[in-house]
């Protein structure tokens, strides 16, 4: 590859590379509201996020409305070291209905303000604001928190366009969390314990019984017939032969 080449291919990777660096950079700064469970009529522990976009102001208040069209009934705000949280209610149009009677307010912003300069946001920091809240609505399939983030030095960024879907990205998009439908749960059958297995019946024996008692019956008659054969051939043997007899031994050829 010539060195011309060469050059017009590293100049437009790094342009390009900037350009991708530019088009990122504002979407890294954007306020958020992130969730590790955003279920639909259950409770959620919410997450704003707020980095410092300037590099010569820091950020001293975060100011974050709640969507009164689909109102909680429960908000809970965590504490953050150094910064103050004050909750704004509104009178609710239709009462929330709840377990502990119907509910006719609600919150409708939460404003956290810096106690001091040292516990700003500043430059390349950036800050989270929890939140708990619910029950989640069901009509919905996401929830819009506009906010306003103030500096120290009085400018005031709004984080309010709407997101239109498939069009490009807002310039300052408003912070939304996005809801997930509840998991059909089914009732859990227990499995049935394993039936023990059937007893054997019991081993009839009479029939060995009775083969063993033949059996030693037999061997005790065969001890006898072999007692009483030995008995007779001793005394066959004590007993004289008769003149004329052939005895073993004359047949074997021997001469007693």
């Amino acid at each position: 590859m010539s060195r011309i080449s060469a050059r017009r291919v590293a100049g437009t990777s790094v342009a390009a590379i900037a350009l991708t660096t530019a088009l990122a950079g504002p979407a890294f700064a954007h306020v958020t509201v992130t969730s590790a469970s955003a279920t639909k009529g259950g409770f959620s522990a919410m997450t704003f996020r707020v980095p410092t976009e300037k590099d010569n102001a820091s950020t001293t208040k975060v100011q974050v409305a709640f969507p009164t069209d689909t109102p909680l009934a429960s908000v809970s705000v965590k504490p953050v070291p150094g910064w103050t949280a004050q909750v704004a209610k509104t009178k609710l149009a239709t009462p929330i209905s709840s377990d502990d009677g119907p509910i006719t307010d609600a919150v409708s912003q939460i404003t956290w303000t810096a106690s001091s300069p040292a516990s700003a946001v500043h430059p390349g920091e950036y800050q989270e604001f929890g939140v708990s809240a619910g029950p989640l609505p069901t009509s919905t399939d996401a929830l819009t928190f506009k906010a306003l983030q103030t500096y120290s030095d009085g400018s005031v960024v709004r984080w309010i366009d709407t997101q239109t879907p498939g069009g490009p990205e807002a310039e300052h998009p408003a912070p939304t969390l996005k809801l997930t439908a509840a998991s059909a749960t089914g009732a859990t059958t227990a499995a049935a314990p394993a039936a023990a297995p059937a007893a054997a019946p019991a081993a009839d024996n009479s029939h060995d019984d009775l083969a063993i008692g033949l059996g030693v019956a037999g061997i005790a008659f065969g001890a006898l017939g072999g007692l009483l054969g030995g008995l007779a051939l001793s005394r066959r043997r004590q007993t004289p032969a008769p003149a004329g007899t052939t005895t073993h031994d004359e047949l074997t050829g021997a001469r007693r």
